[in-house]
């Protein structure tokens, strides 16, 4: 499956008002942004949020960013993916992770154990089911070395998310030519680093605390006390902040470290709206 350009990662299409990210995501297939990321925050409604998108454009991909393989059944997974597939052929890209520790156990402890495993039986379910979800239709979510090594094995490739352009080209190294390298990049609009951090830093904190995201910048050569304060350096190494020609040198290096294509999540005051303006303003840059 080719996924190029650069992309829109955005929970407001998923959670937001439905009518609203359908008339968006048409406007963002017009801006020339080559596909649409959606989360999964629980399960139940993915599929269902990727078919009004599908439905509302004619020729961008729409991508999950990425389904948490312990919130579906996998006889649900083959089945709302073949459903897409049969009425919009090619366009739907599944994006599997295996989430955090956190947020798996969180009502049921322990359930997350063995996360590497986990997803190998996974897409084992996947290959073996009927009809079978190719491997050349789905990518993983990976930051560490093993998940890199399954998704360069057993996948079209990698959705890393929250990455700077060092995690881009280590990735590269790690999965060699073949594999699509798919980064997510935050970015904020904004004039000066003291709005940049007003509206990341909270956002950036939170992410921070989870061992996943922690570890995979201290692997970069960062400190634990970097990681655990969120210093200058650390924020400006995960989120690109400034104008269009900031965001647009941010994509750039990632391109250059070897990303097939770039999906840029835009943070805003209000993180529940829909960044229309951002995202406008940014297309002349970026696609």
């Amino acid at each position: 499956m080719a996924v190029s350009g650069v992309g829109v990662w955005s929970a407001q299409l998923h959670y937001g008002d439905a009518a609203r990210a359908a008339e968006a995501a048409a406007e963002l297939e017009q801006l020339g942004y080559h596909a649409l990321w959606i989360p999964d925050m629980g399960g139940g409604t993915l599929f269902d949020a990727a078919e009004r998108l599908l439905a509302a454009t004619s020729r961008v991909t729409v991508a999950s960013g990425v389904l948490s393989l312990w919130n579906f059944e996998v006889a649900d997974v083959v089945r709302g993916r073949a459903a897409l597939e049969a009425a919009y052929p090619g366009r739907f890209l599944l994006g599997i992770g295996v989430s955090h520790a956190i947020a798996v156990d969180h009502g049921d402890p322990g359930r997350y154990r063995r996360p590497v495993a986990a997803m190998e039986a996974f897409l084992d379910a996947l290959d073996a089911a009927e009809p079978a979800v190719p491997a050349a239709n789905r990518v993983l979510a990976a930051l560490g070395p093993r998940m890199l090594g399954v998704a360069a094995k057993r996948s079209a490739g990698v959705h890393s998310y929250l990455v700077t352009p060092q995690h881009t080209a280590a990735a590269r190294e790690a999965v060699g030519a073949g594999p699509l390298l798919l980064p997510e990049q935050t970015v904020i609009l904004c004039a000066d680093a003291d709005e940049a951090h007003e509206i990341g830093g909270r956002w950036l904190r939170g992410y921070l605390s989870l061992p996943n995201y922690a570890n995979s910048l201290i692997r970069l050569g960062f400190t634990a006390e970097e990681v655990a304060e969120v210093s200058d350096r650390v924020f400006d190494a995960m989120i690109a902040w400034g104008d269009e020609e900031a965001i647009a040198r941010r994509v750039r290096e990632h391109r250059d470290a070897g990303a097939d294509h770039v999906t840029l999540q835009v943070l805003t005051a209000d993180q529940q709206a829909f960044p229309l303006t951002e995202w406008r303003r940014l297309a002349p840059a970026v696609v």
